[in-house]
C-alpha cells in the first residue's frame, strides 16, 4: 500500500491549490506556534513556521508523506502576518499602498519515517495606490482577518493589484509548481 499524503494546514486555499495537483491527500490542521524571534530573515522565518506545522503532524503520520506552508508579507523590512485587529489590518494596508512588497511562502516536507525539508519562495507584489474609503470598504468585508499583510490576492484585494513579479500562487498560499517538482524529486507520487 502506498504512503498517504497529508497537508497540514487548516487553510482551504492551500487545499484548494494542492487539489491541482491530481493527488488524493488528507488535511489535518495543525496546531504549531507561529511566532518567530524578530530579526528573523522572511526566507527563514517561512520555513521555520512551515517546518513547526510538519512536526506537529508527523507524529500522528509516521509512515506518510507530510507537508506544511506559511506565507508572510514584508515591507520595508517589517514581517506582517496576520492582523489581530482591525485597526492593525488598516495599518497594513495603508504601509502597502502605492507600493511593491515581497509575500514569502514557505514550505516543509516530511518524508515516512524520516526526514524534513524545506523550501522558499518569494513573489514581489506592486499595489495602487489605495485611498482610505477603498481600504474600509475592504477591512468591512472580513476577509482581511485571516490574511498575513491583510489582504488575499485571490479574493477583493486582486483590485488593489497593479502588478506581480514571481508565482501567483506564491502569492495565495502554496507555490505549487515548485512543491509539485520537490515532491517529485523526493519520490512522491510513488511508483
Amino acid at each position: 500500500m502506498p504512503p498517504r499524503f497529508v497537508l497540514a494546514s487548516r487553510s482551504p486555499r492551500r487545499r484548494q491549490i494542492l487539489e491541482l495537483a491530481g493527488w488524493p491527500f488528507d488535511v489535518q490542521e495543525s496546531q504549531a506556534d507561529e511566532t518567530i524571534a524578530p530579526g528573523t530573515p522572511p526566507d527563514e522565518a517561512v520555513q521555520l513556521l512551515a517546518r513547526r506545522k510538519v512536526e506537529a503532524v508527523m507524529s500522528s503520520f509516521p509512515d506518510a508523506y507530510v507537508l506544511g506552508a506559511d506565507t508572510i508579507v514584508v515591507c520595508d523590512g517589517r514581517l506582517l502576518g496576520k492582523p489581530r485587529t482591525e485597526e492593525e489590518a488598516f495599518a497594513m494596508l495603508r504601509q502597502l499602498s502605492g507600493r511593491t512588497h515581497d509575500v514569502w511562502t514557505g514550505v516543509a516536507i516530511a518524508l515516512p519515517q524520516g526526514s524534513i525539508t524545506s523550501f522558499a519562495e518569494k513573489t514581489a507584489v506592486t499595489f495602487w495606490e489605495l485611498d482610505d474609503e477603498e481600504i474600509a470598504a475592504y477591512i468591512a468585508t472580513g476577509e482581511p482577518m485571516d490574511k498575513a499583510g491583510a489582504y488575499g490576492i485571490q479574493g477583493r484585494a486582486a483590485l488593489f493589484v497593479k502588478r506581480i513579479e514571481g508565482d501567483y500562487l506564491t502569492v495565495v498560499g502554496l507555490p505549487l509548481s515548485r512543491t509539485v517538482r520537490e515532491l517529485r524529486r523526493l519520490g512522491w507520487p510513488p511508483a
